[in-house]
């Protein structure tokens, strides 16, 4: 059930799709959005902080959208947007220093819900051994009713994603570009099994592309959602890192896959162990941490 707000909210959103922290003084200002489509192009400038062009092409995009049916023209895709102003939408993700304005998902929402959701990560160069280490640590995940979250990349992520649905757990993919577009596309098929019986979700309205920047800021919220953080396979710099740095940065729990030595791949995880993540080789290691007491 969507209110008033939160209909305001999806206009305002569409036409300026950015992180809350980056409209908050209009929401501090106007926390019910009443005055969204009254603003002088002056005072969105100052709000926002924003050039007068900007300001003023946002100013006439805000009233063009006054009357579009958002919520009807998402549910005729089978999208659900949940924004922040909407009593569903997840706690865990009110916590980041930008969170998504609004959460756009696809499949079986439910899964939002459930408490326990680790994200298992790493490179897209993965290989058998990520593989072979998947198989040891999603079993007991499944079995103890855990969500499996990631990013839907080439690689650990699609492993990840594929080993879940194997042993029929739920998994969540995250995505970097709007439900209208699909990156990488060799996963179309993948991503029509998660909208159909596990769960897509992305920051961004459905128009938006994948671009560099998206994915980077996509790796927050597979943090955000997550009790904890695995790394599989990684080179030492890589967006896997990325993720890593917000799961610290949330207060977030780091287990690392060990790796053999003589493996480009095990320079990540291994680096992560060395400086105080916790080694992992069976989910149970992670059920048996106090992630979930």
């Amino acid at each position: 059930m969507l209110s008033e707000t939160d209909r305001r909210m999806l206009v305002l959103h569409y036409v300026y799709p950015v992180p809350y922290n980056k409209i908050e003084s209009i929401m501090d200002q106007d926390p019910l959005l009443e005055k969204l489509f009254c603003y002088r192009t002056t005072e969105l400038q100052r709000l926002l902080q924003i050039p007068h062009s900007k300001a003023a092409r946002l100013n006439q995009q805000l009233l063009q959208h006054e009357n579009t049916p958002f919520p009807l023209l998402y549910q005729q895709e089978q999208i659900i947007p949940i924004p922040i102003t909407n009593t569903t939408y997840p706690s865990s993700l009110k916590w980041l220093v930008d969170p998504p304005s609004v959460l756009y998902v696809k499949g079986d929402k439910r899964i939002l819900d459930v408490p326990k959701k680790i994200a298992i990560i790493g490179s897209r160069k993965a290989t058998e051994y990520s593989r072979k280490a998947l198989s040891q640590i999603i079993p007991p995940l499944v079995e103890n009713e855990t969500v499996i979250v990631s990013g839907l990349a080439k690689g650990a992520d699609t492993m990840a994603h594929k080993s879940t649905m194997f042993y029929n757990g739920k998994t969540i993919a995250v995505l970097g570009h709007g439900l209208f577009h699909l990156y990488p596309y060799e996963n179309r098929t993948l991503a029509d099994e998660l909208a159909s019986n596990h769960l897509l979700v992305t920051e961004y309205p459905p128009y938006m592309r994948p671009a560099k920047w998206t994915f980077p800021m996509r790796n927050r919220i597979i943090s955000g959602l997550s009790n904890a953080v695995i790394i599989t396979e990684s080179e030492e710099k890589s967006g896997t890192m990325s993720t890593v740095d917000h799961a610290l940065d949330h207060g977030k729990t780091v287990f690392a896959v060990p790796g053999p030595i003589h493996s480009p791949l095990s320079i990540g995880p291994n680096k992560l162990i060395e400086e105080g993540a916790k080694p992992i080789w069976n989910g149970y290691q992670a059920l048996e941490s106090c992630l979930f007491k």
